[in-house]
């Protein structure tokens, strides 16, 4: 029974299970042949779809073919707009005359195919291989590393002038490439393909790219390096610019060499030839405007908006950027003056570049490229990476960052100034040296020894990270101590927007010069939306920086860029690094107002022995000034802003310090300088300057510094001038300067005429005068005749000289004469004479047993034991002389407060 009901549960469970089963499987038949209609339908509907809209493409392609193929562009050309919405260009386009197949060199030609479509004849107009080994590539690459278009399908993207990134776009320009191959030969695409594609800049068409790179009308005339140059541009024809980028022109052009060589269309012996030659062609001047900064702007579109050289000139859009008209134009001006600059070498100009930036928003407000700049051409403010901005660059990588790294540190700060090395680097100051200086005088005269040795105190890796972080391209290279001194390469535009970080109180704001883009339709389609800013220092810092070098342009090295508006800036010069050259390489002024920052670059080149610089950097300082004193009319007047500083605590008052006493000086003919001394003052760490004035001058200068010595030598000295001189006295640790020393007047003496003077009329005194000069001369005729022999043995002489000196101006006591010599004693006189200046006369003895003959400067020679001088007597036994007179007056030299003379000699033993 259990069983039956178990066989009998069994048997109603599988007829219920039976018949489940088999309904479900009716049902999935009839869903199955339903999803297989569907999917028929949607396949039929998808192929005609497919069809119609291939049709479509074709036809579309045919029909924009027909309609573009003598059209440049579809919707006009691209304007440029300055700051407030004025028009200032048009990115006209400038072709050239079609040129036939056959004008053009097969070489040529084939240096194309290897470049972009080596599979040319053996495609129709797309490459499906091509497509596929670069989809691989930049699968593997994980990006964009080589593209699959073939020479007809670029060709296409030029007709079809839509720069929409659609896949219609992409489609469209398949099916002209397809309608091209269908309509012409492979040699009428290569005709229209050279004759259509951009070279760069306005340049369409492998003629007019030939005449502007290298002057050559005739295609014939092309050398293979000037061929492979031409053909490595489509890739990027900004990129691959030879004038503006020469060195990444060259790489490219060795790129297309090699592919020619691998292809068999020339040897390997041609390709290195050809890969060496350098670029140095220089397209002749036009005058256009506002190039430079219209040609910055075509890269910052590219660069930031992703739109190409290309697109921008056949686009039709509405740019709208940064530039103030008044101060590009007063670049350009300033530029177009040939005052400005340095006089040339041969055919070699001095060259120049500017930018001008706002540091309160980041935009470019002016861009000088070059003298005589050309669109599309080197732009030297931003396309330049090698020059050396020298001691401009101090406040970035020295200053700046140690007054960031210790908070000790102030622009009151001495600093060693002593003559010294680090380690193998010895570097060297042009001014002189000193014991210390301030930070502040430090930057003033820009003094290389400080700059040294607080970059080896702070570390070289926090100067150079603080110049990155500044937007400065150095390099790792660059890490060393002569980073100081501003050796390693940037441009104007680095060291401008770095500058701008000090003139906004500690923030850098990035740079721009598009403020929106509109397309042909009005569209809005790129804008700058906010400024990006970074804190790179701290507003203290910042505020020390710019006192500083307010001191430059105020008292300093950077006087020439003093305008209507306060100014802080730092010179900078670089020497030839030539050896046995002294010419300067590289002259710089950065600096900026409350209102705007800017740099300047001076220099050739392509500096060589030959073409170097021969002024400083006050060449440089003058041309910002000229060009920011018209810059700033546009803006309203600000001042820098002032810190609150802490209180100092009261210090208790130092002793005054009283006036340098005893200043002297005198002109050493034979060292061409004038020799100072002076009393040294009371006071311990007492340090001294030293103020000149020439005639003609009204104030006086000072000239030198920190001097721990009470003596100097003024080396600057010029023949058949007179100077001044005072001397004060300077305690560094109060700050506190004395009153002046008394002043010393020197004539320097040289191929000046003299003056006239009247001549003496005759008195009592010089008659009295004439008659001692006659007796004097009968006195010597008798010694003379008197003669005799010595007796070998000299004895102790003893007179007393008597006479006049023949010395002039203040009346001052004569010295003693005196004169040592081997086998006599020393001969002693006695004089009063008129003194101011001047050597002493004294007597020379002969040496014993000879005949008493001794020449007595200022005297006659001592004949016998009794000899008298011109200015004084004396009496001895043989070998001796009388004792000099008065001393006598050297013109050039002057001893207001003593009656000995710096000039002073007395005679020296004798062997």
């Amino acid at each position: 029974m259990a069983g039956k009901d178990n066989n009998g549960i069994s048997r109603v469970n599988k007829n219920n299970n039976a018949r489940k089963t088999t309904k479900p499987a009716g049902k999935s038949k009839s869903k199955g042949k339903k999803v297989g209609w569907i999917l028929f339908f949607t396949g039929v509907f998808a192929v005609f779809c497919a069809l119609a809209g291939y049709l479509f493409i074709m036809v579309s392609g045919e029909r924009l073919l027909e309609e573009n193929k003598d059209k440049l562009t579809a919707y006009g050309t691209s304007k440029v707009y300055d700051r407030n919405g004025q028009l200032m260009g048009e990115l006209s386009i400038q072709k050239s005359d079609p040129v036939d197949i056959d004008q053009i060199p097969e070489l040529l030609q084939q240096a194309f195919i290897a470049t972009e479509d080596k599979r040319f004849y053996d495609h129709s107009g797309v490459d499906i291989w091509s497509i596929g080994r670069a989809a691989v590539k930049d699968i593997m690459a994980r990006a964009m590393v080589e593209g699959g278009s073939t020479i007809t399908q670029q060709l296409a993207k030029n007709i079809f002038l839509t720069r929409d990134k659609t896949f219609f776009r992409k489609a469209t320009e398949v099916s002209i490439a397809l309608a091209l191959e269908r309509q012409h030969t492979k040699d009428e695409i290569m005709e229209m393909y050279l004759n259509r594609i951009n070279f760069g800049g306005p340049y369409y068409g492998i003629k007019a790219a030939s005449q502007h790179y290298f002057g050559k009308s005739d295609l014939n005339k092309l050398e293979l390096w000037e061929m492979a140059t031409l053909a490595a541009m489509p890739k990027g024809p900004s990129k691959y610019n030879p004038i503006r980028n020469p060195e990444l022109s060259m790489e490219r052009r060795a790129v297309v060499l090699t592919l020619m060589e691998q292809q068999g269309y020339i040897s390997a012996a041609d390709a290195e030839k050809a890969k060496k030659v350098e670029y140095t062609y220089e397209p002749p001047a036009t005058q256009q405007k506002y190039t430079a900064f219209i040609d910055y702007v075509i890269e910052e579109a590219e660069e930031k908006y992703g739109l190409t050289e290309d697109d921008l000139n056949v686009g039709g859009y509405s740019i709208y950027t940064t530039m103030d008209a008044s101060a590009q134009q007063a670049v350009e001006d300033e530029f177009n003056n040939d005052s400005n600059f340095e006089k040339g070498v041969g055919e070699d100009i001095v060259q120049g570049s500017m930018v001008i930036m706002n540091q309160h928003n980041g935009s470019i407000v002016a861009i000088g490229g070059g003298r005589n700049y050309q669109r599309a051409s080197f732009n030297r403010a931003f396309d330049s990476k090698v020059r050396q901005p020298g001691s401009s660059l101090k406040p970035v990588a020295v200053y700046a960052p140690a007054l960031e790294s210790d908070p000790e540190l102030s622009k009151d700060t001495r600093i060693t100034n002593e003559k010294q090395c680090f380690g193998e680097y010895c570097p060297n100051n042009l001014n002189g040296y000193s014991k210390s200086v301030s930070m502040a005088e430090a930057i003033q005269r820009s003094e290389n020894i400080p700059a040294v040795w607080m970059l080896n105190k702070i570390g070289v890796k926090t100067g150079f990270q603080f110049a990155q972080k500044l937007g400065i391209s150095v390099k790792e290279s660059d890490q060393n101590l002569s980073l100081a001194l501003g050796a390693t390469g940037t441009n104007t535009f680095e060291m401008a927007r770095a500058f701008t970080a000090f003139a906004n109180g500690g923030e850098l704001k990035e740079a721009y010069a598009i403020k929106q883009i509109k397309n042909s339709n009005g569209k809005v389609v790129h804008e700058n939306k906010g400024m990006t800013s970074e804190r790179v220092m701290s507003p203290e810092t910042a505020s020390e920086i710019t006192d500083m070098m307010q001191l430059v342009v105020n008292e300093g090295t950077g006087r020439n860029a003093r305008i209507s508006r306060p100014v802080a800036g730092k010179t900078g010069t670089t020497q030839s690094g030539i050896t046995g050259v002294s010419g300067i390489r590289d002259v710089w002024f950065v600096g900026y107002t409350p209102e705007l920052t800017a740099a300047v670059w001076m220099g050739y080149d392509e500096p060589s022995a030959e073409r170097m610089l021969k002024q400083s950097s006050p060449m440089a300082a003058a041309l910002w000034g000229k060009i920011m004193d018209k810059a700033v009319q546009n803006y309203d007047p600000q001042s820098f802003p002032v810190l609150d500083q802490p209180q100092a605590p009261v210090e208790p008052e130092q002793p005054e310090l009283s006036a340098v006493r005893n200043v002297s000086g005198y002109y050493n003919e034979e060292g061409n300088a004038v020799n100072l001394t002076w009393s040294a003052s009371e006071l311990s760490g007492v340090e001294y300057r030293v103020y000149r004035k020439e005639a003609s001058e009204t104030d006086y200068t000072r000239i030198m510094n920190e001097l721990a010595g009470t003596s100097t030598d003024d080396i600057s000295v010029l023949a058949g001038l007179t100077y001044s001189y005072y001397v004060t006295a300077y305690d560094p640790e109060s700050d506190q300067e004395s009153e002046p020393s008394n002043t010393v007047e020197v004539v320097i003496t040289g191929p000046a005429p003299p003056e006239e003077e009247p001549e003496a009329e005759p008195n009592d005194e010089n008659e009295q005068e004439e008659e001692d000069r006659e007796e004097s001369d009968q006195e010597e005729d008798n010694a003379e005749e008197n003669e005799e022999p010595g007796n070998g043995e000299g004895n102790s002489g003893s007179g007393s000289g008597s006479g006049q000196g023949n010395g002039s101006e203040q009346p001052s006591p004569g010295q003693n004469g005196t004169s040592n010599r081997p086998g006599g004693e020393s001969g002693e006189g006695e004089g009063a004479g008129e003194e101011d200046e001047g050597e002493d006369d004294s007597g020379e003895t002969a040496p014993s047993g000879d005949t008493g003959s001794t020449p007595v400067p200022g005297g006659t020679e001592g004949r016998s034991s009794t000899g008298t001088g011109r200015n004084g007597t004396g009496t001895g036994t043989t070998g001796e002389s009388g004792g000099s007179g008065g001393n006598t007056s050297v013109p050039g030299t002057t001893t207001p407060q003593s009656s000995l003379s710096p000039g002073n000699n007395t005679a020296q033993p004798q062997p």
